[in-house]
């Protein structure tokens, strides 16, 4: 699975890291961070992120 966010769509707001916090954060600033590691069982979390995301700025390609 290859996840990528366009840095131009997103917002911070939030959601991808509520919805998913093993993968994806925001630091103090507000950028976002994706941590993919092991990601077989962190799938479905990955997709409700993306379904989550307001701007649609997550894609991903499996």
């Amino acid at each position: 699975m290859n996840v990528e966010v366009d840095p131009v769509l997103c917002e911070s707001h939030g959601q991808c890291e509520f919805a998913a916090p093993e993968v994806f954060s925001l630091d103090d600033e507000a950028v976002l961070h994706i941590d993919l590691g092991p990601v077989a069982n962190l799938r479905e979390a990955v997709h409700r992120a993306a379904r989550a995301c307001p701007t649609r700025a997550i894609r991903i390609a499996e």
